[in-house]
């Protein structure tokens, strides 16, 4: 019988599910430690990877056919051997947009309102009033129009003054003319013409370190930072430099480059800065959301139907026409539950 193989913290109910949906596959629960030695007899994996894995003994036993991840973040995955060989990879972009554009206006609006001071004031007992900040005056930068940056946009678009998107398929974003959407080769400008600029990249290696130096001095002075994409998108070095010389107002953060954060980081200190430990994707019902895509997608894949959130492996993403928030218009596949 062939395999199935999940980790991710998938209950009974979501065991139930999968089962349901592959009647003719053994359902195994991994664990980070046991991961590896039993992706090589998986047919299907579906979770997110955090430790180390032998991607080549993998492919070269030849069982693996599918990775859906249970994550947006695909970097644990797209790894040489994957890339070069014949297995699919699916992610899960899109899959949390409510929850992170949640999280990211949670960090938007803290900093605008003086937030990090005020919980310092609080603990301290200090009754202090500030000058604010009003998002009516800013205008708004989204660095990838995807799922998750689409709900932020959607959000934002009536807020602020202004608000423009960069993607690599901006013909493909319905934005309903609410805000603009450009190329991703136009960041630069963008970046020139921004107060706020929220990032929501995936990492691969044309990513990393995206948001370096010169381009976080693109921002206009006194702007400030979102980042809900991954952490390795931004020099965090040059980073603290800027919200020590007050170039940048503030930073809110969700992901970092090293996680945990090390206790070494000056961010940990900063009275500008806005912290919150990778739970942009957090809510109760993550793993069953995870599981209903999964089984749309084992119900796809043994009818060899086009998986929901296909990468395509040239550009480490899922291309527009199969992107989550595309089949989610048409789908009824997660009846009760309304995914983004």
């Amino acid at each position: 019988m062939k395999m199935i193989l999940l980790c991710y913290p998938a209950d009974e109910a979501d065991l139930k599910l999968v089962s349901a949906a592959a009647p003719d596959h053994e359902i195994v629960v991994g664990s980070q430690d046991s991961v590896s030695p039993a992706l090589q007899n998986a047919e299907i994996f579906c979770g997110h990877i955090k430790s180390a894995v032998d991607w080549q003994a993998v492919t070269a036993k030849g069982n693996l056919k599918w990775i859906q991840s249970s994550a947006a973040g695909l970097d644990h995955c797209l790894v040489p051997a994957i890339l070069n060989s014949d297995v699919a990879v699916s992610g899960a972009s899109g899959l949390f947009a409510d929850q992170v554009a949640a999280q990211a206006m949670a960090l938007v609006y803290g900093l605008l309102r003086g937030l990090p001071v005020f919980f310092r004031n609080q603990l301290a007992k200090v009754f202090e009033r500030i000058s604010l900040d009003d998002i009516r005056t800013r205008d708004v930068a989204v660095l990838g129009c995807g799922g998750n940056g689409q709900r932020i946009a959607r959000l934002l678009a009536g807020e602020c003054r202004k608000l423009v998107a960069t993607d690599l398929f901006p013909s493909s974003v319905d934005h309903q003319g609410r805000y603009s959407v450009v190329h991703a080769d136009e960041t630069d400008q963008v970046l020139k013409e921004s107060d706020i600029v929220i990032c929501t990249l995936p990492l691969d290696a044309s990513t990393t370190g995206f948001l370096d130096e010169r381009r976080l001095n693109l921002i206009r002075p006194g702007g400030y930072l979102i980042n809900v994409g991954r952490g390795k998108l931004v020099d965090e070095v040059a980073l603290v430099s800027l919200l020590q010389s007050a170039r940048l107002r503030g930073a809110g953060l969700d992901v970092f480059a090293t996680e945990p954060l090390p206790e070494s980081s000056p961010l940990w200190e900063m009275p500008n800065v806005i912290l919150t430990p990778h739970v942009g994707a957090q809510s109760p019902t993550r793993n069953r959301d995870v599981t209903l895509l999964f089984c749309e997608n084992l119900r796809r894949f043994n009818n060899r139907l086009p998986l929901i959130n296909l990468v395509d492996k040239g550009l480490g993403m899922p291309r527009p026409e199969n992107r989550l928030e595309t089949a989610w218009r048409s789908a009824d596949w997660a009846t009760g539950r309304a995914i983004p």
